[in-house]
């Protein structure tokens, strides 16, 4: 098995790199919606690190009826806020300027036309006052929606009456877990509370916070009217925007949750929470992705409670190789078997017709070569028969066996994409393992053993002794026809010379012709063993290449994505 390595912190560029490099890896394999989420996260934080890093945009966002105008106009100290008993009351995001120098391209892409200098020379701090999240009008939760995805830091204005409403835990606070570096969260208009009961609101939303994952954000009560907390509060604007460090703050978490939306879509079904929405939330028709404008951030869809991204060492990859059972189901449906069988009976074919007797070896030469009659030729396509339905279902069995086993550790939808690996290239399979079997046997057909050489001149030694003795006896034959005096013929014991060579030679010939069959069916097994060994190494070696390398470049490109995965969100 294959381990990741361990997590190291990175830098904001190298987590935007690893960001965009899992949603390259991601194309295809995950949902659409989180890669093109992934890669405008990428192209929002190229374009913010080209904007003034002395300069941080602070929203003020809200409900209906939170005092976030009036908390605006008090931080700011003017009126520029219109507060009203009249709701919505802000329609356009608004901005006050603390330093206007260089925050002319910021502000123009945060699309905020309305801006006032409140001083000309301090902090950098820029304060937009948004419309209500809640509001009735759409145009004001598109606005809503695209500055919280794209501001520094959020300061979230709760009530006393509705600090604890499912709409802005479940729409924002809760997917929006992971930047909690970069908000603030205040309960205004405390001083509609009896004293006794402010602590305890503030406990029970710092509770309310916890449970939505935001557990050490800072809480404060404020009251927009008397002016209490509001010095705490700009004290606390001003600490974080001296730091100058909250734009990247903001990049970092943003990269977070689009790399863990894009995991959140490799973790199996029974690893994702439930989405169960509140009966006080807000009709889907208030919220929908779809009215949202282009780049904005989906918040309902941040996968906090999806699990979290791997941690270092825990993604596991498995170690894919060519198994006995695939290169068995290949093989038989490449018609191994046969080609072997032909393979020892070509030896012997080719055995008895080069060592056989000669006097009835010729009919041997009549008979066709087993092995080159299935044209075994290497580059040309054999005379095979076709596998048959058993043959083939075992190749689909095995090639199903090697995806599950490849993909066993893998979480879905990664998972489908290994297993289809695997048979990505099935088609392929019929003509490859064809060309690998003509070639591993176009060698068999040469190649004859020197003893096949010894035989067949034993053989026509045989011959020769048969011809000379029926020369001989023909010989005797004609003198004594035509009385003549006859040739001395001399005698092993009894039996002449003439007789013992022409039947010693043709028994001899039967002899050796006998023993070469013995020796040619051991060297045709001999022959179709090698011939087995080569061809299954071919057929491995297609394996490797059609089958199992397929997979494995499926599996490293898991393993590099969840690599990438893991560094995005360091």
């Amino acid at each position: 098995m294959k381990l990741l390595g361990r997590k190291t912190e990175v830098s904001l560029d190298d987590r935007l790199e690893a960001l965009a490099e899992a949603g390259d890896l991601a194309e295809g394999r995950l949902g659409q919606e989180a890669v093109d989420h992934a890669r405008a996260v990428v192209a929002r934080a190229g374009v913010r690190r080209g904007l003034s890093v002395e300069h941080t945009a602070v929203a003020l966002a809200g409900a209906t009826g939170s005092g976030k105008s009036s908390l605006f106009n008090a931080l700011s100290g003017t009126e520029l806020a219109t507060v009203g008993v009249t709701r919505p009351t802000t329609a356009k995001a608004q901005a006050a300027l603390w330093g206007a120098g260089g925050s002319g391209p910021l502000l123009d892409w945060l699309d905020v036309p309305l801006r006032h200098t409140v001083e000309a020379d301090a902090s950098g701090l820029i304060l937009l006052d948004l419309p209500d999240h809640d509001s009735i009008e759409l145009s004001h939760r598109r606005e809503v929606d695209r500055l919280v995805a794209a501001v520094d830091l959020l300061v979230w204005v709760l009530d006393p009456q509705k600090y604890a409403d499912a709409a802005v835990h479940e729409r924002y606070l809760r997917p929006l877990a992971r930047h909690r570096d970069v908000m603030v969260v205040v309960l205004n208009q405390v001083d509609r509370l009896p004293e006794r009961s402010v602590k305890r609101c503030l406990d029970d939303l710092r509770g309310l916070l916890a449970a939505d994952g935001l557990e050490g954000v800072p809480v404060l009560g404020v009251s927009a009217r008397t002016g209490e907390g509001v010095p705490e509060l700009r004290a606390l604007l001003d600490r974080q925007v001296s730091r100058r460090r909250a734009w990247s703050s903001r990049l970092a978490a943003d990269v977070a949750s689009a790399a863990a939306a894009l995991w959140a879509g490799t973790r199996p079904p029974d690893a994702l929470s439930p989405d169960t929405p509140s009966p006080h939330a807000q009709p889907p028709d208030v919220f929908s992705l779809d009215a949202q404008p282009p780049g904005a951030l989906p918040a309902a869809r941040e996968p906090e409670a999806a699990g979290a991204p791997p941690a270092p060492g825990q993604v596991a990859v498995p170690e894919v190789a060519v198994s006995r059972a695939l290169t068995r189901a290949l093989a038989r449906a490449a018609g191994v078997p046969a080609v072997v069988e032909a393979v020892a009976k070509s030896h012997r074919h080719r055995s008895i017709a080069a060592t056989g007797w000669p006097v009835t070896r010729w009919l041997r030469r009549l008979r066709p070569d087993p092995l080159r009659r299935l044209h075994l030729a290497k580059g040309a396509r054999s005379s095979l028969p076709a596998a048959t339905a058993v043959e083939v279902s075992a190749v689909d069995t095995a090639l199903r066996d090697v995806g599950a086993a490849a993909s066993a550790t893998v979480p879905e939808p990664w998972a489908t994409a290994v297993r289809h690996a695997a048979r990505s290239r099935s088609e392929e399979l019929t003509d490859a393992l064809d060309r690998t079997v003509a070639a591993a046997t176009s060698g068999r057909v040469s190649g004859a053993p020197r003893w096949w050489r010894v035989a067949g001149t034993a053989q026509w030694l045989t011959v020769a002794a048969m011809v000379a003795g029926a020369l001989w006896l023909l010989v005797r034959f004609a003198l004594d026809y035509l009385m003549l005096p006859g040739l001395p013929t001399p005698t092993v014991g009894r039996a002449p010379w003439p007789t013992v060579l022409l039947l010693g030679g043709a028994l001899a010939g039967v002899v050796i012709a006998a023993l070469c069959r013995v020796f040619a069916w051991a060297g045709g097994r001999r022959r179709a063993r090698r011939a087995a060994k080569a061809l299954r190494a071919g057929i491995a070696q297609v394996a490797g290449e059609l089958i199992v390398a397929p997979t494995r470049d499926e599996l490293a490109r898991y393993a590099r994505f969840a690599d990438r995965i893991t560094r995005a969100t360091s």
